[in-house]
């Protein structure tokens, strides 16, 4: 029986190898995410001097939304690969190693998860505001109710994680 249950063990924990095509295509997801900011770029630019300040603010937020995105995708591909599949030895000796990673275990990767998507909720709320002639009121309505419930799943979680690590016995 030793050996039947070694090998569902092994065969359990290689299982995690699964997970890695995954963040693979998340790779890919943030090469399209560039291609998208470059696109955006190339595209504004030729009318940029026409623009008003808040047609490059909405720009501008844009930007912004898409590096929170992707700063999002880069930061759940290093702690999930990591906390779960395997670890980056290829980062040990570079200068460039983020100092979070490695470091941040499932529950501050969900904290920053949360924080992140209320973040671009946020600015998303904010250019809708900016363009309030093209949403309408049910539109924005909408709106503050999903960032009001991001909002409040941040702090009931962030809450749990405190409630939890307080309970903990060393």
């Amino acid at each position: 029986m030793s050996k039947l249950e070694h090998y569902l063990e092994s065969l359990i924990f290689a299982s995690r190898w699964l997970l890695a095509p995954i963040y693979l295509v998340l790779c890919l997801s943030l090469l399209f995410i560039t291609m998208k900011v470059i696109q955006d770029t190339i595209v504004y630019l030729p009318v940029i001097l026409e623009q008003d300040v808040k047609g490059i603010m909405l720009f501008v937020l844009n930007i912004v939304d898409l590096i929170l995105v992707g700063n999002l995708v880069l930061m759940i591909i290093f702690a999930g690969y990591e906390n779960f599949v395997s670890k980056l030895h290829v980062a040990d000796e570079s200068e460039d190693k983020p100092i979070w990673m490695g470091r941040v275990d499932f529950s501050e990767m969900k904290l920053k998860l949360v924080a992140s998507i209320v973040t671009i909720s946020g600015i998303n709320l904010l250019a809708a505001f900016m363009d309030l002639s093209q949403i309408s009121d049910r539109e924005i309505f909408w709106m503050i109710i999903v960032h009001v419930v991001f909002i409040l799943s941040g702090v009931l979680l962030a809450l749990m994680d405190y409630v939890t690590s307080k309970s903990k016995v060393y």
